[in-house]
C-alpha cells in the first residue's frame, strides 16, 4: 500500500499558537489541498495524525473538532482528493498518554486499523515530535518549513538525514517526480 502520513496544523493548514478552535479558523496552506489531491490520484492513501490538546484544555469539544475535520475533508474533496483516515490525540501534554506525539500510540493505531507496516512510509510534519515519532515507528520523517517548521529547523538537533521541503506541495512534487524513493 502506498501511504503518506501527514500532521495537520502547519502541514495542511495554517497553525496558530492560539489553536485552531473552529472551522472558520481552519485555513489551508496554499497548495496543500492540491498536493493531497495529487497524492490521491497517484494511488496514495493519505492519513492525518495530529495532536489536538485544545480538546483536553477545554478550548473546544469533540463536536467542534469533528466540524473542523469536516471542513478539512470537504476542502480536500473539492480539489479532487481524499483523506482516508484521521487519527488524533485529544490529551494535554501533562496527561502523559501514549497517543500524544512523540509517543507512538497513534501510529500504532494506523498500523492496526490499516493493516500496514509503517517501515519506509513518509511522515510529514513541522515539529521535532513529528520527526521523533516517525523514527520510532521506522517511518521516513520529512520536515516542512511551513507551520512551525522554520522554528524547528533553528532549534532541533534531531534532523540529521531528514529531508526538508518548503511545504507539502514541494514534498509532493519531489515524491511524485521520483526525486524521493517511493514507499
Amino acid at each position: 500500500m502506498k501511504l503518506v502520513i501527514l500532521d495537520r496544523d502547519g502541514v495542511i493548514n495554517h497553525d496558530s499558537d492560539e489553536y485552531i478552535k473552529s472551522p472558520e479558523e481552519w485555513v489551508p496552506i496554499p497548495g496543500s489541498l492540491e498536493a493531497i489531491a495529487r497524492l490521491h490520484r497517484e494511488g496514495y492513501k493519505v492519513v492525518v495524525v495530529t495532536n489536538q490538546s485544545g480538546v483536553g484544555r477545554g478550548l473546544f469539544d469533540m463536536n467542534m473538532l469533528g466540524r473542523i475535520h469536516s471542513r478539512m475533508l470537504e476542502a480536500v474533496r473539492a480539489k479532487g482528493g481524499e483523506i482516508d483516515a484521521i487519527f488524533f490525540c485529544p490529551h494535554r501534554p501533562e496527561d502523559n498518554c501514549g497517543c500524544r506525539k512523540p509517543q507512538p500510540g497513534l501510529y500504532q493505531e494506523v498500523t492496526e486499523r490499516l493493516k500496514v507496516n509503517l517501515s519506509g512510509v513518509y511522515s510529514v510534519g513541522d515539529s521535532e515530535r513529528d520527526i521523533i515519532v516517525a523514527r520510532l515507528v521506522s517511518a521516513r520523517p520529512v520536515l516542512v518549513r511551513s507551520g512551525k517548521g522554520k522554528r524547528t529547523l533553528k532549534k532541533s538537533k534531531a534532523l540529521a538525514d531528514v529531508p526538508v521541503f518548503d511545504d507539502l506541495a514541494a514534498f509532493t512534487d519531489n515524491l511524485l517526480s521520483g526525486k524521493l524513493p517511493a514507499n
